[in-house]
């Protein structure tokens, strides 16, 4: 039964890709638009990533590393650039200052979680809630939330997922309630700064926006949204915050500092920790790269702990990080076909040049689409396309700041809009595909039910402060 549903996705998946590139292929011939041959073929190459992703065909890392050989082959077939230039061009695409940084997280959360801080944190949660349901849920999702801040919600949602599963093994509960609330608040929280989500690092790299400003900006509308989840969560949930746990004494009686397995490598890492996001706030004024920041936390981390390099670098997610490096580069050569100037020009003949008009496009496709792709290579392919508008006259002119709005419309959009579907952020798929692995299934329509409604709230919460905001410092 199993396998058929898969070979019926599949082929429902692939359907939709084939009648889909056919339509990019004759559209332009009935319209009368030009458009260039290896336009085309990279359109269908990176429909067929979003196809492939949102069907769950294949890995996500497959998809992307052969639709990078893929592109680059049409590259050096249709003269886009010479087989001698590929190998330059392919590594000039990639974003080494994302790669950097997401890697250097990795390995200093990878060792801050040896010590067991993160259990020890669950339980002191559990114990100060006193049973009370409602608070627990406040408690975790607002520390989840702010974690996301500072570590990306895909690494925050490893951490506190099995911890989650720890305690209601426990209340002996369903914790299908707070994985889901815990999905919903990292995205929330992660949005906020230019670390806590793997889209914002993108962002960040490609307008040049530093840790600071990057907050400063996107801190009031996301810490809006952060209070409205709460009482959506109140809403949504509030069957299962009526049930009181079992279990209850033991839990309470239950040591916490004995999850503690090792004192001095605790403090070690706290310091490099708090080191590495004090150099984040001010790395803007050092003229530092986030990645060196990183990079150099992780090294300073690993001589200290004196942890096996080879035990830490297991742990690290290079499937993610190769995803990333074959993005950029699938992405680099479709912008070389010209594809990403005739996304900008579609879009300001449909915004008519409007610049609050093309703000609120960009956060409300940016939204929706999030939630039906993965938030990554939807960023990734609209990144050019903002940095081509922002050359628009009209749009310069209205916006004075010197980021302009259009970058803080997308991370509204692509992180929140990652909530409205469980395969819209990497960190819901990484929580549900937990969840099975500990016998909780969580559906499609389980989580768009809480996900999408949620979405739609929050986002339209967080563009109105972000516009009111932009609008008072104009």
């Amino acid at each position: 039964m199993r396998v058929a549903l898969i070979n019926k996705k599949t082929a429902i998946g692939l359907f939709l890709l084939g009648i889909s590139s056919i339509l990019i292929w004759i559209i332009p011939e009935i319209i009368g638009f030009d458009a260039s041959i290896p336009l085309r073929l990279l359109a269908i190459v990176l429909l067929s990533i979003y196809v492939v992703l949102a069907f769950e065909i294949v890995h996500r890392t497959v998809i992307v590393l052969m639709a990078a050989t893929i592109a680059i082959i049409i590259g050096i077939t249709t003269g886009l650039f010479s087989a001698h230039e590929s190998f330059e061009f392919a590594v000039r695409s990639v974003d080494f200052n994302t790669i950097g940084l997401l890697l250097g997280m990795m390995i200093i959360v990878t060792i801050l979680a040896e010590t067991g801080i993160f259990q020890y944190i669950g339980i002191k949660m559990c114990k100060a809630s006193k049973g009370n349901m409602w608070k627990l849920l406040v408690m975790m999702s607002v520390f989840t939330a702010v974690t996301s801040m500072f570590i990306d919600n895909v690494t925050t949602i490893l951490l506190m997922i099995p911890v989650t599963f720890s305690i209601f093994k426990t209340f002996r509960m369903s914790p299908i309630p707070f994985i889901l609330a815990l999905v919903l608040a990292s995205n929330i929280g992660g949005t906020a700064t230019l670390i806590g989500d793997p889209p914002n690092i993108m962002i960040g790299s490609a307008a040049n926006i530093d840790f600071s400003t990057f907050f400063i900006h996107m801190g009031p509308a996301i810490g809006i949204s952060l209070i409205a989840s709460l009482i959506l969560f109140k809403v949504f949930f509030r069957k299962d915050l009526k049930i009181k746990p079992q279990n209850l004494e033991e839990l309470m009686n239950q040591d916490e500092r004995s999850l503690i397995k090792d004192k001095s490598l605790l403090v070690k890492s706290l310091l490099v920790l708090f080191g590495v996001i004090i150099l984040f706030v001010i790395h803007g004024i050092l003229n530092i790269e986030p990645s060196l920041v990183a990079l150099g936390g992780a090294g300073v981390l690993l001589l200290i702990s004196k942890i096996k390099p080879e035990k830490v670098l297991h742990e690290v997610d290079w499937n993610t990080l190769i995803f990333f490096a074959c993005l950029f580069i699938t992405i680099n050569i479709a912008k070389e076909s010209g594809m990403i100037d005739v996304l900008a020009k579609t879009a300001l003949s449909i915004t008519a040049g409007n610049t609050w008009t093309s703000f609120f496009m960009i956060t409300w496709v940016s939204g929706i689409a999030s939630a039906f792709v993965d938030n990554i290579p939807f960023a990734a392919t609209m990144i050019p396309l903002i940095e081509v508008l922002n050359q628009s006259p009209a749009i310069t002119a209205e916006f004075h700041s010197a980021v302009s709005p259009l970058w803080w419309a997308l991370s509204l959009g692509v992180g929140l809009g990652g909530n409205g579907t469980l395969i819209g952020s990497s960190a819901g798929v990484i929580a549900i595909g937990l969840a099975e692995k500990y016998g909780y299934k969580i559906s499609f329509m389980q989580f768009f039910k809480i996900g999408f409604p949620f979405m739609i709230i929050t986002i339209a919460t967080g563009s109105a402060v972000l516009m009111i905001g932009l609008m008072m410092k104009s």
